[in-house]
């Protein structure tokens, strides 16, 4: 008899093959995402809700490298309290006020020269689906991380019925189900274990390898944040320090001519 757990690795397996049919796609944010970082730009991320994981999962972490922003609000996905001051009924509010996302990206000098992930598994919230909007004004190219059979399932909180994938470049899919929850429990009449941040986790993972491939044929090789277990305790804090000092370095960028 199936176990539980074994049901769910084996529809973690499926996610595996969904994101491996998604080469092209990988194959093309990995260029746009290169070749922002050569320019000296940076590669914007947002994700509110639970799809903040995934851009912590891009940088700052073991096996990261700088050239990416990560735009996480807290009003928007600090969910720990749960309810109360802080809590997860204000944030699922706040994910669909319109302007916010204007007023988020207003903060940044923005270029064509940089490109942008932007995440929400049903891509139906406003907020990410206006942060969409609003790079791509400003010339930006847009690379939306979905789960497509949810989104396409879920109704959209924008007032034209589009979703994010609607406002995006090139789009990459988790291959998570309808609801998210992949696992069915007798006598339990909801689904549980989510499979879309192991989805997103894969394509962004794979992304980054591709992208410091670029880097390192182009002759700039990536500051990559890496364990002392690997490399020993003193270059494993040279490698934090120059990374850091790059990553402030490339964010400046992004502020010095604000409001010209």
């Amino acid at each position: 008899m199936t176990t539980p757990s074994a049901e769910y690795l084996e529809h973690c397996r499926e996610l595996i093959e969904a994101v491996g049919k998604q080469q092209s796609q990988i194959q093309t944010a990995a260029d746009w995402f290169a070749k922002t970082i050569l320019a000296g730009r940076m590669v914007h991320l947002f994700g509110s809700g639970h799809s903040r994981i995934l851009v912590e999962e891009m940088w700052p972490r073991y096996g990261s490298f700088p050239g990416f922003n990560p735009i996480v609000e807290l009003s928007l996905s600090f969910h720990n309290l749960v309810v109360g001051p802080n809590g997860q009924r204000q944030a699922m509010f706040l994910e669909n006020v319109s302007g916010l996302a204007e007023r988020i990206l207003r903060n940044f000098d923005l270029s064509e020269k940089d490109s942008a992930l932007v995440i929400s598994s049903s891509g139906c919230n406003l907020v990410p689906i206006e942060i969409a909007q609003q790079f791509r004004k400003s010339g930006v190219k847009v690379v939306a991380l979905i789960s497509r059979k949810h989104s396409e399932a879920s109704q959209s909180k924008h007032p034209s019925g589009k979703r994010l994938q609607d406002f995006a470049d090139l789009v990459l899919d988790t291959g998570a189900p309808v609801g998210d929850a992949m696992v069915r429990i007798a006598g339990l009449e909801t689904p549980v274990a989510p499979g879309s941040t192991v989805g997103g986790c894969l394509l962004v993972n794979a992304i980054k390898a591709e992208v410091a491939a670029r880097l390192t044929r182009a002759g700039q090789p990536p500051r990559v944040l890496t364990a002392p277990a690997v490399i020993g305790s003193e270059k494993a804090t040279k490698l934090f320090e120059a990374a850091y000092d790059e990553h402030a370095r490339r964010l400046a960028k992004l502020y010095q001519n604000i409001g010209e």
